[in-house]
């Protein structure tokens, strides 16, 4: 049966993975044929076509690996100076400008003239190239709303689960065994159980169990006031807060690995429940995980050694580490084949396609080609030059030639493919797992 979860697990994230694609694609061909832009191919996955169909001027199909799609658009790059569209040079580098100009006009047909990419509007084109990246913001939010506030996410709570009996430093503690010269924990001393939700600490109304376990690790020394509900009837209790070695953690309450800070104390293990948001709290949220993703971007460069280590050396993957789809799709079978209440695996799936969507719209959006952002940056520049010449009274200089920043483009998708590469191997070979 867990086999079968598991398998049911990466087909619900392929089938996630497959429509987030297909909403990608649909922004970039729904706005180019608002402006006129003839698309003949709008394709979800990579490789061999295994279904088409054609609907007007526009073939729709679905290709045999599903790692991205695309739209073809008539006329992405100008013609050449010479108003020519044809390969005239040895160079290997020419060759490549010619090659991406001559591509975008294959398909040219009598009347296509007026239905060329590159004769639109510099703001219409910056339109066409953001939809798609936008459509993949637009479902991340959705599904982060419907993550939050709708099913849930499971985190720790302000109710005790297990009492601590003593006081030892964090890498020793356990609930179970105490040495003799041990003194008891304070929740052990009041009289904490297994089940009390505590209401307030020391006065301060508890909603969070981050918030109380900051009120605990700011209070050592102190005698403290701890309002808990059991029973359905609330009662204090007094603890006196001691001083222990504890496990660092970051803003979030979140452990950080093998790292240890000398805290208050009170000696309990919080309860995992699920919690719902409000939509200013989903707000907030959001935009902490679109602060993370952006500085998880800038940093993959400095990932790169640590993937080569996990392959090579066989390192541990840290939870930190970049994730390709093959990963990712493992994590999802993971997590149908653990025994978790379905509301719960539903919810991780949800989370996992919400950050890919926010991920491809963070990756989407770098100023460089091939991707949306490199059109867009190029369309800008455009526009700047154009109302520049018309500020001081110069001729107009003409579109953009994207196109002689093609070999650019090439060395960038070389270097995307070869991490693309060591990241799935990574996964295949030393997969993060779910502890």
């Amino acid at each position: 049966m867990a086999m079968v979860m598991w398998v049911l697990g990466i087909l619900l994230f392929l089938v996630g993975l497959l429509f987030s694609i297909a909403w990608h694609e649909l922004g970039h061909l729904s706005t180019a044929k608002l402006f006129g832009i003839r698309v003949p191919q709008y394709m979800v996955g990579f490789g061999k076509t295994i279904w088409s169909r054609k609907k007007g001027d526009t073939e729709y199909g679905i290709k045999a690996i599903p790692l991205g799609g695309y739209i073809r658009m008539i006329g992405m790059f100008p013609p050449g100076a010479d108003g020519r569209i044809t390969k005239r040079s040895s160079s290997p580098w020419r060759s490549m400008i010619e090659d991406a100009r001559e591509a975008s006009y294959e398909e040219l047909q009598p009347g296509d003239e007026h239905r060329l990419f590159y004769t639109r509007k510099p703001w219409k084109r910056v339109i066409v190239m953001f939809a798609g990246p936008f459509m993949n913001l637009v479902l991340s939010v959705a599904l982060y709303l419907a993550w939050f506030m709708g099913i849930g996410y499971q985190t720790t709570v302000p109710t005790v689960s297990t009492v601590s009996q003593c006081v030892v430093p964090a890498a020793t503690a356990r609930t179970d065994v105490c040495p003799a010269d041990a003194p008891k924990s304070p929740a052990n001393a009041a009289g904490l159980r297994a089940g009390d939700r505590i209401v307030s600490f020391d006065g301060d109304a508890i909603s969070t169990y981050t918030q109380l376990q900051a009120d605990i690790r700011k209070s050592p020394g102190k005698q403290v006031t701890i309002v808990i509900e059991r029973g359905g009837q609330q009662q204090s209790l007094t603890a006196g807060i001691t001083s222990n070695t504890v496990a660092a953690v970051d803003k979030d309450g979140r452990p950080i690995d093998g790292k240890t800070v000398t805290a208050g104390f009170l000696g309990f293990s919080p309860a995992i429940g699920v919690r719902h948001l409000s939509l200013g709290e989903s707000a907030t949220q959001m935009t902490d995980m679109a602060k993370h993703g952006i500085t998880s971007l800038a940093a993959l460069p400095g990932k790169i050694p640590g993937l080569w280590h996990a392959i090579v050396g066989h390192d541990p993957r840290p939870a930190d580490s970049p994730m390709g789809m093959v990963g990712a799709a493992r994590l999802g079978g993971d997590v149908f084949a653990m025994d978790l209440p379905a509301t719960q695996q539903l919810a991780f799936m949800v989370q996992l396609l919400a950050g890919i969507n926010l991920s491809l719209f963070l990756f989407n959006m770098l100023p460089l080609l091939p991707l949306d952002g490199g059109h867009i940056a190029g369309a800008l520049w455009e526009s700047l030059r154009r109302h520049a010449a018309k500020l001081f009274r110069r001729s107009d200089p003409g579109p953009f030639d994207v196109a002689k920043l093609m070999p650019l483009a090439y060395v960038v998708a070389g270097i995307f493919i070869c991490f693309t590469a060591l990241v799935m191997v990574a996964d295949i070979v030393n997969p993060v797992k779910i502890n």
